[in-house]
């Protein structure tokens, strides 16, 4: 997703340019901290109070110059307004947060307000046209029945989406389809620019697995995959890009 991301923005945005990152739901700081390390101006925002300190205490062993690019603030994400003005970020980041909210237009619309004109919304979400995948490859078979029906999720650990340690919440998550959020995106003013597939093969890989040997080339095949259609399809999670107009 991190590939992904780095296309998106090298392709939007001049070479150089130090971006204003806006980063919603940011958990333990992973994309944020990899973006203030490349040169830009990153704010996170986060509501769990443990990620925030976890995200804190990353962020103090920072060189000083990566600790003054990047500013963390423990708070809501549908509450950006209260925090920001509108306007005020070239990139927004919402991933892993989506499945969260019960109701997600309204915090999409308040990110979309976030952005400037021609800035860049990243959203990480899980796919809700691919929910029968899991179960089915586990053997699980009224589990891939049942979710075909659905777009809600089992019980889930809440994850830092960007490679983070789990951190076990039992929440109630749910899933978004394509082009629901196609739709939404467009009524928004960010229509949907691009969007790929994560996590199409490795999504079965038990909790704690080790990194395997050949790591670089799983890598390029999911990002083969996360490209390649029929293959994005039925990734587990979709990364949507989109621009505001």
């Amino acid at each position: 997703m991190a590939r992904q991301l780095d296309e998106q923005i090298v392709g939007r945005f001049p070479v150089g340019r130090r971006l204003r990152v806006l980063d919603v739901g940011m958990g333990l700081g992973t994309q944020a901290l990899r973006l203030a390390r490349a040169g830009h101006q990153v704010t996170g925002l986060e509501q769990d109070a443990t990620m925030v300190a976890a995200a804190r205490e990353s962020l103090a062993g920072e060189p000083e110059g990566i600790r003054e690019r990047m500013r963390i603030i423990e708070g809501d994400g549908r509450d950006t307004g209260v925090h920001f003005l509108p306007g005020s970020f070239d990139v927004v980041l919402c991933h892993g947060v989506l499945m969260y909210v019960e109701e997600p237009d309204p915090l999409l619309a308040g990110l979309a307000r976030m952005l400037a004109h021609g800035g860049l919304l990243s959203l990480l979400v899980r796919n809700g046209d691919a929910l029968a995948i899991r179960p089915g490859l586990s053997g699980d078979w009224s589990g891939a029945l049942a979710a075909f029906d659905t777009t809600a999720c089992l019980p889930h650990s809440r994850t830092d989406s960007n490679g983070g340690t789990p951190t076990r919440l039992g929440l109630d998550v749910r899933a978004d389809r394509l082009k629901d959020l196609t739709s939404t995106l467009a009524g928004i003013g960010a229509p949907l620019h691009a969007w790929y597939g994560v996590r199409v093969f490795t999504d079965t890989a038990a909790d704690g697995a080790e990194v395997p040997a050949d790591m670089e080339t799983l890598l390029a095949v999911e990002e083969k995959a996360g490209r390649t259609d029929p293959y994005r399809g039925v990734a587990a999670l979709l990364h949507l890009c989109g621009v505001r107009g």
